[in-house]
């Protein structure tokens, strides 16, 4: 029977007039791999930091077994601004022991690309305080992940880490042994790593087994049996759980629902995308060009980002876009929405850019934009325009359209400046589809939303006429919303992945191989001068090594005085005599392969 490691009972959490838990019951075994997924502001992260004991309860207690090893990580970490990474990661560790075990290689080599984290300016001995947040929380995530634990809290862990970071991620956390509780909204990250589930609903969590996938059914099932009218039935968690079960086979890592239960409550939805009608909505939109490049270059500075790019987005594509950080995904877009946003005025270092006659763009980029904070929630959308036009006949009041995104009636008067940072990224999400724009790029439209607000953004884009272009870390997202996968995989070239972000993965794992192959004689050569001759360094060594080998030839010569000296005085104890000749003979050997090194040697200096 699995140990309880953690025991929640009949916990309450009161803030101003609001029950965000009340009389919770909940508890943690070994073993135990638990999602938390709910909306923002339902009490997520409070019941995390509950749990580990960083926050007390109103009401009820929480118990922790005894020598409890536990690891968490926050949404703001602890880190001291003025030590280094080294200090922080690794501590008091020598080199050579740090670097003989196996967790921490594969803990730096997964968050950080390598050994001496290339991403940093000096490495190890980088200093945090300048260091981004980004940077900071992969920090405190290795930290944490190098430790041995018995349980680990992650709240939003996958935040600032790129698709390969989140899939190193998700394969170490399975690997571990130690039970685990993690707040997320990526769910491909939930489907692969966990085997329970918390939902967190207006104060009460909803227990389920199994990943992201199988709560999906579970909880439609549930919804479904509990509604008194068919309106009730039509709802978002059945659309999606059609394309789950639509999709590839391995999307769940664990399918333990019924199949045929499964298939009877999807049977009446149709796909999420009527491709063929929203591409001749398109065409009637945007005509038959939209974004065409002509040999373009993309620079940064000195760094030559995509060179040489001849490509089209045409009308209707949907195109999720991956790559390593700092290939060009971000300024490739910028690139085209400049020159949409000047009609084709604006053009790059190199090749050009022709822009359709009809493209509206809407671009959403990874910063929030400032709003007035005096607005409110709906004058802010209205201010836009009072109806959106969806496509095919449906439209909406901006009202509508705020309800969709979670917004209540009551909280669309709510003061921009008291929302939160995911309700105001819902907030400029909204603003941008209100002005009816044919072309979308959208730069991490997932960072800071919840489950069913992207949920509910999905459904939205499924039924959206227009082109798509999507930046994400978050590959259900990508999977979910476009069709098809392009990525930049840091030779600055643009290439199509017919098996999308699995294939990504694969040319990522072929590339750091044939790179860590190379890396020894690419090293070995640079250390090397033009004439062949040893550097400096390397003369310096070899002259401390044959000094070494002079000093050993020295006691092995001793030894060999010695023992022939011991053979003598026992020249008739044959058995004492042979154990002496066996020792003197690998003294012999001994001294042939120092005298070969250090004639290897000689020749050198």
């Amino acid at each position: 029977m699995a140990t309880n490691l953690v025991n929640v009972e009949a916990v309450g959490k009161v803030y101003g007039t609001r029950a965000l838990l009340d009389g919770i019951s909940l508890g943690v075994n070994e073993g135990d791999r638990i999602g938390v997924v709910g909306r923002n502001g339902d009490g997520k992260t409070t019941l995390i930091r509950i749990l580990a004991k960083l926050e007390s309860a109103d009401t009820g207690r929480v118990t922790h077994s005894g020598g409890l090893r536990l690891g968490v990580l926050t949404q703001h970490d602890s880190l001291d601004p003025a030590a280094t990474v080294r200090h922080e990661v690794i501590g008091d560790l020598a080199d050579h022991e740090w670097a003989g075990d196996a967790r921490i290689r594969d803990v730096l080599t997964g968050l950080f690309g390598g050994l001496d984290l290339p991403a940093f300016p000096q490495g190890l001995d980088t200093v945090i305080g300048p260091l981004s947040g980004g940077e900071r929380r992969r920090i405190a995530l290795a930290k944490l992940l190098i430790a041995e634990q018995d349980l680990i809290v992650l709240d939003e862990p996958t935040n600032h880490l790129d698709v390969e970071g989140i899939s190193w991620l998700a394969a170490h956390l399975r690997a571990r042994r130690s039970a685990l509780v993690v707040v997320t909204h990526d769910r491909w990250f939930l489907d692969q790593v966990c085997t329970r589930m918390w939902d967190v609903q207006r104060g009460v969590v909803h227990e389920y087994e199994g990943g992201y996938s199988d709560y999906v059914f579970a909880r439609a099932e549930r919804e479904r049996i509990a509604a008194t009218e068919e309106a009730k039935r039509q709802n978002l968690m059945r659309k999606e759980l059609a394309w789950l079960r639509r999709g590839a086979p391995a999307r769940t890592s664990k399918p333990r629902f019924r199949i045929e239960a499964a298939n009877a409550l999807i049977a009446d939805v149709p796909p999420p995308r009527d491709s063929a009608e929203l591409m001749k909505f398109a065409n009637s939109r945007l005509g038959k060009s939209v974004f065409e490049l002509e040999n373009v270059t993309v620079t940064a500075g000195p760094k030559v980002l995509l060179r040489h790019l001849t490509w089209q987005l045409g009308p209707g594509d949907r195109i999720g876009l991956v790559g390593v950080n700092g290939a060009g995904k971000t300024s490739l877009l910028r690139a085209l929405a400049e020159a949409a946003r000047t009609e084709g005025e604006s053009q790059p270092e190199a090749g050009r850019i022709n822009v359709g006659k009809t493209v509206k763009l809407a671009y959403l980029s990874q910063e929030v934009a400032e709003l007035d904070p005096n607005w409110r929630v709906l004058e802010a959308v209205e201010q836009i325009r009072q109806r959106v036009d969806l496509g095919k006949g449906r439209e909406m009041t901006a009202s509508q359209l705020c309800e969709k995104f979670g917004f209540t009636k009551e909280k669309q008067w709510t003061p921009v400046g008291d929302l939160s940072g995911g309700e105001r990224r819902r907030l400029q999400i909204l603003r941008l589809l209100m002005d009816e724009p044919n072309v979308l790029f959208l730069d991490e439209p997932t960072n800071d939303l919840d489950i069913e607000t992207l949920t509910q953004l999905e459904d939205l884009l499924d039924g959206w006429p227009g082109s798509l272009v999507v930046i994400s870390h978050d590959r259900y997202f990508i999977e979910r919303t476009t069709d098809r996968v392009l990525a930049l995989l840091g030779d600055a070239a643009l290439r199509m992945l017919p098996r999308g972000v699995d294939e990504y993965l694969e040319r990522r794992q072929r590339v750091q191989a044939e790179a860590a192959a190379a890396a020894p004689a690419r090293q070995k050569a640079a250390e090397q001068p033009a004439d062949g001759r040893l550097s400096a360094a390397e003369q310096r060594a070899a002259k401390k090594e044959l000094q070494r080998i002079e000093r050993r030839l020295d006691r092995v010569s001793e030894q060999e005085s010695t023992l022939h000296d011991q053979i003598a005085q026992n020249a008739t104890d044959f058995t004492k005599v042979a154990e002496l000749d066996a020792q003197l003979r690998e003294l012999a050997r001994e001294r042939e392969d120092l005298e070969t090194r250090w004639l290897e040697l000689a020749d050198d200096v």
